[in-house]
Parts: C-alpha cells; sequence; structure tokens
C-alpha cells in the first residue's frame, strides 16, 4: 500500500496553500490539493514532507516549522476506474519566510486561501477532511 505525505501550508495571515494539480500527473488531475509525495523506502514521513515542498514549491526546510501532524489514515479510493489503496501522512507547516511560490510540472496554479473556503474547491479525495481537522 503506497504511502504519501500531504503537506499544507500557512501563512502569516493563516491562509492555507492549495495547488490544483496539473494533467501529467497519474491521478487526481485537475482537482486542488496539497503538497504529496510517495514516501520512499529509506524515508520518514517527515523528510518526504520536506522534500517535496522543496521539489513542489520551491520553499527550503529552513523556511517552513512544522506545527501539526495527524495520525496516517489508510483508505482506499476509485478514480478513473481504478483501485488505489493510500496511507497518508498529513502535515501542516506554517511558512516562515514571505517569498513566490514556484510551482514544478506537477501543478498548474495555486491559491491562498482562508481553510474554512477549502468546501468552495473541487478537491483531492480526504482533504477536506484533513484541513477540517488540522485547522477546526
Amino acid at each position: 500500500m503506497p504511502k504519501v505525505a500531504t503537506c499544507l501550508l500557512i501563512n502569516d495571515e493563516g491562509k492555507l496553500l492549495i495547488l490544483k494539480r496539473s494533467e501529467k500527473v497519474r491521478t487526481y488531475k485537475g482537482l486542488w490539493g496539497g503538497i504529496t509525495g510517495y514516501i520512499e523506502e529509506n524515508e520518514t514521513p517527515y523528510e518526504t514532507a520536506i522534500k517535496e515542498i522543496k521539489e513542489e514549491v520551491g520553499i527550503k526546510k529552513e523556511d517552513v516549522s512544522l506545527i501539526k501532524t495527524l495520525d496516517p489514515i489508510e483508505f482506499t479510493d476509485f478514480y478513473r476506474r481504478e483501485q488505489y489503496d493510500w496511507i497518508i501522512f498529513p502535515f501542516i507547516f506554517k511558512v516562515n519566510k514571505k517569498g513566490k511560490i514556484n510551482i514544478d510540472w506537477e501543478h498548474l496554479e495555486y491559491w491562498w486561501i482562508l481553510p474554512s473556503e477549502i468546501e468552495k474547491y473541487d478537491t483531492v479525495p480526504l482533504l477536506k477532511d484533513i484541513v477540517s481537522k488540522l485547522f477546526m
């Protein structure tokens, strides 16, 4: 069962970074999500989270602080008639330094939103629940 780190970033204004997934990714194309990445065999979930933040939005380890984690979430989902079994490791980080977000090929665009606004977006599975648990 693939293990995935899911990272949510907040800024000084308490806004949440969401990213729209591109057509180049394997799953959940065009949906809004956080920063995610598969946890490699030789990595901890935290190490994956830090690596993916750098790769996907260009923010360095020293420019974020871990705020909170949730226990891993196991779930099964069907996407385009294929079954996916996931173990998600949710994290929330605060961005300590203002700077430009530099998205990579995995995303088309990004927005900073209030956590309460997540309901307005078509998101990847469980994102709304995770945001609710981390922020509410």
